[in-house]
């Protein structure tokens, strides 16, 4: 990848047994764009607009599209973002940090308030996404129906889109498979183990810890459970503290790596010997978020890019990436589904936990707490 550092904050809460089946210019902000009268900034729904032809006619009149902190290589985005180009070539996509983490999208839109390089949109985690409500303009998809309501924030201020399963990745030439969570903590695994990212930032090593929490006798209630198990793998020699890209794990600087099944997977292009292990047991899941800048300077490119994202072919294209659309379930019972990449899917564990905002709330309060003397 370069998962790396910038995913901020955990998923939004899957349905499980729905959804798992299976400093620029100092110019001010661009005049909200406008279809059929409607004010492109405080639209709500394409209704706003009139058609998706109203939209796509203002979001045109705009030309550009800002997205921040979507690395090409992250859930399929590259050919997202690339297959968006090509249906709308009056828009000019402008890619914008794409490494950076939840936390940073939300600074930026801050720093470049009224400015024309200010972020259109946004994808989080849970945590940032529910620090930063303020920052976000409700806007709710044409397919809004089909997203589970667990994972959406009523008004639509910010939306589950794609998820996956927390695993562990590693090089099959230089380690055996191991068969529980607590093998890690073995001499064979010296210097090797790495989490993406810290778990007070970066959403995938939130995930980690609230994995090794409930693999470990724990419950989402109280991380304790993992930042001990973490704390015993730095202890052991075992915790590596590097940010986690494509190029560690083909250079072999990290060979065993805790994040998403999806982003686990796509190392295999470059590392045929990578191999994704999802534990036995209980599971630990999540989405990732979309959300609009309240202060988009293109307000109706921003709609049109979550109208994108939501529609039936790139729900697909998540798929390929490895990842689970939010839609999946609505989508099969439409027949609408890619049957042949829902397949491919890894299998998923028997019983699957995801954290409640209070849940995620509280872990954030102890990681911010106890991590950093946990692991030192």
């Amino acid at each position: 990848m370069s998962p790396s550092f910038r995913r901020a904050g955990i998923g939004i809460a899957f349905a499980a047994s729905a959804a798992l089946v299976l400093a620029g210019c100092a110019a001010g902000a661009a005049p909200a764009a406008e279809g059929d009268g409607a004010d492109a900034s405080t639209a709500t729904s394409l209704a706003d607009f009139g058609t998706l032809a109203d939209l796509e006619t203002a979001a045109k009149a705009e030309g550009q599209l800002n997205v921040i902190a979507l690395p090409r290589d992250w859930a399929n985005y590259g050919e997202i973002i690339d297959l968006f180009a090509e249906k709308y070539p009056e828009i000019t996509v402008n890619e914008q940090s794409p490494d950076i983490s939840s936390a940073e999208e939300i600074q930026a839109a801050e720093t470049n308030a009224g400015l024309d390089t200010a972020p259109d949109v946004f994808d989080l985690g849970l945590t940032v996404a529910l620090q930063s409500t303020d920052q976000f303009a409700a806007y709710k998809v044409a397919t809004w129906d089909d997203i589970p309501d667990a994972l959406k924030e009523s008004t639509g201020l910010f939306v589950g889109d794609y998820g996956g399963y927390m695993s562990v990745g590693y090089d099959s030439s230089k380690f055996d498979e191991p068969a529980e969570i607590t093998d890690l903590l073995g001499a064979d695994y010296k210097g090797a183990v790495a989490i993406n990212g810290d778990p007070t930032q970066a959403g995938a090593a939130f995930a980690a810890v609230g994995l090794a929490t409930v693999q470990n006798d724990g419950t989402l209630d109280d991380f304790q459970p993992g930042i001990h198990f973490f704390s015993e793998l730095q202890k052991a020699g075992n915790l590596l503290k590097v940010d986690v890209t494509t190029g560690t794990i083909t250079s072999g600087e990290t060979p065993v790596v805790f994040d998403w099944d999806y982003l686990n997977a796509s190392h295999q292009a470059e590392n045929p010997d990578w191999k994704v292990k999802v534990f036995d047991g209980i599971g630990y899941a999540g989405y990732y978020n979309q959300a609009i800048n309240v202060d988009a300077p293109n307000p109706a490119a921003a709609r049109l890019w979550q109208e994108f994202l939501y529609s039936d072919e790139v729900q697909n294209l998540w798929l390929k990436g490895g990842a689970r659309p939010v839609r999946m379930e609505a989508m099969i019972a439409a027949g609408t589904i890619d049957e042949e990449l829902a397949a491919a899917l890894p299998a998923a564990p028997e019983e699957t936990v995801v954290p409640t905002e209070a849940q995620s709330t509280a872990a954030g309060t102890l990681l911010g707490a106890e991590w950093a003397a946990a692991v030192q």
